[in-house]
């Protein structure tokens, strides 16, 4: 049913379609054309279909892969070393930065979000979770 479909439309409605189009003899008919709406949706499919043929063809995004993941935070440092007790937390959670990409380092601000996207890595905050007794 599905083939039988397919082939009408190939054999005879398409055939039918184009015989129907007012195809210029050269490029300056094109100016000339009056009734170049009807030839929309041929154009679209065209188009449609190279897109399609030539898409596997096209460069992929490239991820974008830091070699360094901590890029500007106490630099001057050999050591990034950040201690905190957790009976000193205020509050019952604590987010802290691992991807060194947050404006309030060691605090996470969700920089990791936007670092995961561009290079394709997992990394999170580490959450510190103080016990209510």
């Amino acid at each position: 049913m599905v083939l039988e479909s397919i082939a009408r439309i190939i054999k005879i409605q398409l055939p039918a379609y184009l015989k129907r189009l007012p195809l210029p003899e050269s490029i300056t008919g094109f100016a000339k054309l009056t009734e170049w709406l009807r030839l929309l949706p041929l154009l679209g499919v065209l188009a449609l279909l190279g897109y399609l043929m030539i898409r596997p063809f096209l460069p992929k995004k490239k991820l974008q892969k830091d070699s360094l993941i901590n890029l500007k935070i106490q630099k001057e440092n050999p050591k990034v070393v950040n201690e905190i007790d957790i009976e000193d937390l205020k509050s019952t959670n604590a987010c802290y930065c691992r991807c060194w990409r947050s404006k309030t380092f060691p605090v996470c601000d969700k920089s990791h979000i936007k670092h995961n996207e561009l290079t394709g890595d997992n990394v999170g905050p580490l959450i510190l979770k103080k016990k209510v007794l």
